[in-house]
C-alpha cells in the first residue's frame, strides 16, 4: 500500500501526453495520489511546503532551464527523488550537471513504452512504499494491439500526435498535406475504436503502440 497523500508530483504542461501518463498511473495503481503543476516556477514552492515520494519532471518544460529547475527543486528538498523524461538527446550542460546527482535523478526517454515507464516508477516508489512491498505494474496493467493494426505511416502520424503536435506540423515533419494527415487522424480513431482525440492518446500511451 502507498503511503499518504502526494505520493506523485508531476511537473509537466497539460498537454495529450500528461494526460496519457495520468491515466496510465491510475489504471496501474488506483490508490496512488497524483499531483499535477504545469507551472514549474512554483514546483520548488509545492516541494517547501510538501513532501512527495516522487517527482516526475516532464524534460519537454520550456522554462526555466532543465538544470536551473532540478537544482531548485533539489533546494526546495535536498533528498528528493526525481525523474527526468526526457527527450531525444540530452544537452551537455544538463548531462554534466546530472553527474553531480546521480543518486537523486533517474532519466528515461520521454517516449519510453509505457510498461518501461510504469516499472521505473515502481521502482523508485518502491523505497517509499509503507508495506515495504514493490508495486507491480506489469501485472496491474494490460497491453494489448490496436484492434486492427496500423501501418507504418500511422504510426508515424500517432507518435506525433502523442507529441501534441498540430496537423499543420505533422504535415510539415512527414511532408503531407495537412489534408493527408487528416485523413491518417481519422483511420486512427477508427482503427483503435477511440471517439476523441484525448481517448486515443491515452490508449496509446497505456497499451505502448508508441513506444519509442
Amino acid at each position: 500500500m502507498l503511503s499518504s497523500s502526494g505520493a506523485v508530483l508531476i511537473i509537466a504542461p497539460p498537454t495529450l501526453y500528461r494526460q496519457g501518463l495520468l491515466f496510465s498511473l491510475q489504471q496501474a495503481w488506483p490508490s496512488l495520489d497524483v499531483s499535477l503543476t504545469a507551472d514549474a516556477c512554483q514546483a520548488p514552492c509545492l516541494l517547501r511546503r510538501q513532501a512527495y515520494q516522487l517527482v516526475v519532471v516532464d524534460g519537454l518544460l520550456p522554462d526555466p532551464p532543465l538544470p536551473q529547475l532540478l537544482e531548485l527543486l533539489l533546494l526546495a528538498r535536498s533528498n528528493q527523488q526525481l525523474l527526468l523524461l526526457t527527450g531525444p538527446r540530452v544537452a551537455p550542460e544538463l548531462r554534466q550537471w546530472l553527474q553531480t546527482v546521480p543518486r537523486l535523478v533517474a532519466l528515461l526517454p520521454r517516449h519510453s513504452a509505457p510498461e518501461a515507464v510504469l516499472i521505473t516508477i515502481g521502482q523508485l516508489l518502491e523505497v517509499e512504499t509503507s508495506s515495504g512491498q514493490a508495486p507491480d505494474p506489469v501485472r496491474s496493467s494490460r497491453y494489448s494491439r490496436p484492434p486492427t493494426p496500423f501501418s507504418r505511416r500511422e504510426l508515424e502520424v500517432l507518435r506525433l500526435v502523442v507529441a501534441d503536435c498540430c496537423n499543420q506540423e505533422i504535415a510539415a515533419q512527414l511532408s503531407l498535406s495537412v489534408r493527408t494527415v487528416e485523413s491518417h487522424r481519422r483511420a486512427l480513431l477508427q482503427k483503435a475504436g477511440a471517439r476523441t482525440l484525448i481517448g486515443l492518446v491515452v490508449q496509446a500511451v497505456r497499451d505502448g503502440w508508441v513506444a519509442a
